[in-house]
């Protein structure tokens, strides 16, 4: 009846207080990874943002989470003439600013705290990113091009972009994208068709890029084939790309569309269509996708954080919806199963946060100079195996916080099924699962990196004393050691033994090496606090499994009868 108003039960929405007090377990592992005189100065920053991401970014990135914030192709204005105009909300620029205003870029280019500034600007931005209407994904593309230009060392190009990319004054702040998705190549970006042909002072690119997040930046950096160069990725090269010209108008760059994706739909994506865009040679005029690898370290570990940062958001909304919800006489809070579903989400989030910031942690003595010749080579295997797990991780963990909402969780203006929605890309971005797998597999035979990663497994789990933790170390010694006897056994078979198994291998090492930092981690809350809190996830993590390995070959034959065609299968 109109005019009637309900008055049964209305129940509380789950509600955020403060993103950096209430996380004990990033609190603790920066106690554990950064000198005390450090935290003393970062953590200012770090409340700060907490508490942004509870309140006002919080309040925008729900605001973004509607049809009526998405970005939108303006193709043509009122006369006609073609303008490709990506507009988006006046809210994510409100976003974009919050986080150059607080260095969320910047700090790890001022390097004020030398090796940890990686860990300070990554800590800020596993807070920011939650609330942040995915602006995370420019930024990750903004700190690999400034990376990027850095390790290429063109002057020219620095002194122009650099400034500007890691800049904290919104009104200079420039973003970049990341170009190299096309049609035919996908991850395969040896395939890529776009040509790159030399016009006196600058190179004019022709092709189409397929995905191109980030749209709306200021600069690009691509790959295209320089005419005349031979197929496969050794015949392309990185260039630099400036969206705008001097007076506004596009780079000779048509706005095919956006793309209507499942997730991410904050953030505009779109095909475009390069038709003679002027661009800059970064690096050799061959061998773009090594060129770009430095791009990808970044947006990787970036990859990494925001699914662990996702893991946290999900578990703090989650456990505050336990205290509001009354089921069956008592608070979920209070009902064992429902303890043990927020247990298992915790968990998971502590693994993926020591996970991926152990990676940080080594990037950032790799670009302080202080890395030794182990670490470098454990980074390099370590990398693809944290953004690997923590997206599986991060992706499972979304699935279950929804269900700790029952209905709820499935309804969108809740703005829960955006956590699923936006985790699903994480294993996608940056290189699918196999990808990864088999990046791993590279490390490991180019450059020798296992015995390295090996030992960041032993040196974590021999930290402890505790005999339970003591335990919990030596399963994840074990499960690490069983992976190298593993790819041993599997190379004996052949090359097809090794990729068929290469993503259990790659789970086993990165769980592994989960498993001894909160093993290390636990050690150290009881050591310093008598805590035992991080012991019993550390206990519970290992419980669950840490080995994923079956015997070498075991099941290749019947996987492949199987992606073809069950019916090809003998009977037993």
């Amino acid at each position: 009846m109109i005019g009637v108003e309900h008055t049964g039960h209305l129940q509380d929405p789950p509600r955020l207080r403060d993103e950096w007090e209430d996380d004990l377990a990033l609190q603790r592992l920066l106690e554990r990874v950064l000198p005390a005189e450090v935290r003393a100065e970062i953590t200012p920053g770090l409340a700060q943002m907490g508490r942004l991401a509870a309140t006002e970014l919080k309040d925008w990135s729900d605001q973004m989470d509607t049809r009526e914030h998405e970005p939108r192709l303006r193709a043509f204005d009122a006369w006609g003439r073609r303008v490709d105009d990506v507009e988006v909300s006046p809210i994510w620029d409100r976003i974009a600013a919050v986080a150059h205003e607080h260095g969320v870029i910047a700090t790890a280019y001022e390097r004020a705290h030398g090796a940890h500034s990686r860990v300070h600007q990554f800590a800020l931005a596993y807070l920011y990113s939650p609330s942040s209407a995915l602006f995370s994904c420019p930024l990750a593309m903004t700190d690999g091009a400034a990376a990027t230009l850095l390790a290429h060392g063109d002057s020219a190009l620095i002194d122009r972009a650099l400034p500007r990319l890691t800049s904290r004054d919104p009104e200079a702040a420039w973003t970049s994208g990341q170009w190299m998705t096309e049609r035919a190549g996908g991850s395969d970006v040896g395939r890529s068709e776009t040509v790159a042909v030399p016009d006196g002072g600058v190179w004019r690119l022709t092709g189409t890029k397929w995905f191109t997040s980030a749209v709306t930046a200021d600069m690009a950096l691509t790959l295209a084939r320089p005419e005349g160069n031979g197929p496969g990725g050794r015949g392309l090269a990185m260039y630099y790309v400036e969206v705008r010209d001097e007076a506004g108008a596009l780079n000779g760059i048509r706005v095919l569309r956006l793309k209507d994706k499942l997730g991410t739909r904050q953030m505009p994506t779109a095909e475009l269509a390069l038709e003679g865009t002027a661009s800059h040679l970064v690096g050799a005029p061959s061998d773009g996708t090594r060129s770009i690898t430095p791009m990808l370290t970044i947006t990787r570990l970036w990859n990494s954080v925001v699914a662990t940062s996702g893991l946290r958001r999900g578990l703090a909304l989650a456990r505050d919806y336990a205290t509001r919800r009354v089921a069956f006489g008592r608070e979920l809070i209070d009902q064992p199963l429902h303890q043990a579903t927020l247990a298992g989400l915790r968990v998971q989030h502590e693994a993926s946060l020591q996970l991926a910031f152990r990676a940080v942690a080594l990037l950032g003595r790799q670009e302080a100079g202080v890395a030794t010749e182990q670490e470098r080579k454990a980074l390099r295997m370590l990398l693809p195996i944290t953004k690997l797990v923590t997206g599986k991780q991060g992706i499972a963990g979304a699935s279950e916080t929804l269900e700790t909402f029952g209905g709820a969780g499935y309804i969108e203006d809740t703005h829960l099924p955006q956590l699923l929605r936006d985790a699903q890309v994480l294993p996608i971005w940056e290189g699918t699962t196999n990808v990864l797998s088999l990046d791993a597999l590279r490390a490991l035979q180019r450059e020798q990196a296992l015995p390295a990663f090996l030992d960041e497994v032993r040196t974590a789990a021999t930290a402890t004393r505790h005999p339970q933790l003591a335990r919990v170390g030596d399963q994840a010694i074990q499960a690490a050691d069983h992976a190298a006897s593993w790819v041993l056994q599997a190379a004996r078979i052949g090359p097809a033994a090794v990729e068929h198994g290469a993503r259990r291998f790659t789970m086993t090492l990165g769980r592994a090496l989960q498993a001894a930092l909160l093993a290390a981690q636990a050690q150290h809350d009881l050591d310093v606090h008598g805590d035992a809190r991080a012991l019993a996830v550390a206990r519970r993590f290992a419980a669950e499994g840490i080995d994923v390995l079956e015997a070498p070959g075991e099941q290749l034959a019947a996987d492949a009868a199987l992606a073809a065609d069950e019916r090809l299968l003998p009977e037993e």
